[in-house]
């Protein structure tokens, strides 16, 4: 693998100069883009971006900019995002793995600009990465796949050289969240069945932000048991600390069975069974996260009573 993406990168150098197709690029060039593998520098206008972290595809969409390639982290398939950001591409991109990169098919799209805002924070991918094109990973001091939405926005607007738009999006989702802001006082875990096992997420995890940015407050003794993740497991014996007076859970990969038919899963719990919603709960993208403020949160009025 190592041989064949010298290659295809010595090509890239020589083609350099070339012309570069994809969706125009921004505005404006020369930015520098602060991450926690330290500056980014982009020299111009990006016009071939590929978008491997989390919703970062989602994230450019938003911003007007198609990518040319695109991890599609939540398995939707098709364009490999979300039904909310779907009709935002005139053209699919090619679609690229998630946790295991395949280096020289990011190369052979020939990018000037990849996106990796949201991932494992893995130094050497990278570093890897960087060497076919300026890669934007996460913020300083943000845990594995905890990049906010808000931090998603900033990173690739700036990258993009859309700040205005990044900032509108972010007024707007802002205002939407405070009209949606009506569990003052309510506890809440999110909750996860996969694989025959129970988690929760804590905060850092788009999916507890987005209950705590609603009013929830999260219990504590479950967030005690984060150590720098964004998901804790919780043993079928400590089924109990996944009450609350709403508990939120949802099966990955497979149907609501196990969690309905379990008598140690609190009888409250609201049990997220449409995949649509779950995706946009858990997509942490703007576009994903106003989606299921407007699907979601009546979920949990009613559920509450």
């Amino acid at each position: 693998m190592k041989s064949g993406l010298v290659v295809v990168l010595s090509a890239l150098l020589l083609a350099a100069c070339g012309g570069g197709g994809g969706e125009a690029g921004p505005s404006s060039s020369g930015v520098t883009v602060d991450t926690r593998f330290g500056p980014v520098a982009i020299e111009r206008p990006p016009t071939r971006v590929v978008a491997l972290g989390w919703s970062d595809a989602e994230a450019a969409l938003a911003l007007g900019v198609q990518p040319v390639g695109a991890s599609d982290w939540l398995a939707f398939g098709g364009k490999g995002v979300g039904p909310w950001a779907e009709g935002l591409y005139r053209q699919a991109p090619t679609l690229l793995g998630t946790t295991e990169i395949d280096y020289e098919a990011v190369a052979a799209l020939q990018p000037d600009l990849i996106l990796n805002t949201r991932s494992d924070n893995d130094p050497e991918k990278h570093e890897t990465l960087s060497k076919i094109a300026p890669t934007i990973g996460a913020p300083k001091d943000v845990i594995p796949y905890g990049t906010s939405w808000r931090q998603q926005v900033e990173l690739v607007a700036k990258a993009l050289g859309k700040v205005p738009e990044g900032e509108k999006i972010i007024a707007d989702l802002d205002a939407k969240f405070a009209a949606n802001r009506k569990f003052e006082g309510r506890t809440t875990v999110v909750g996860a069945y996969f694989d025959g096992k129970f988690g929760a997420y804590v905060s850092g995890d788009s999916r507890a932000d987005f209950m705590e940015a609603v009013g929830f407050t999260l219990r504590e003794d479950v967030e005690a048991l984060a150590a720098g993740t964004f998901y804790v497991d919780i043993s079928a014996e400590r089924l109990d600390l996944l009450d609350a007076d709403l508990p939120v859970l949802f099966p990955i990969g497979g149907d609501a069975a196990p969690l309905k038919g379990n008598p140690l899963v609190p009888e409250k719990a609201l049990i997220l069974e449409d995949k649509t919603l779950v995706n946009a709960f858990s997509s942490g993208s703007s576009l994903g996260l106003a989606h299921a403020l407007d699907h979601a949160v009546p979920l949990f009025t009613a559920a509450l009573g």
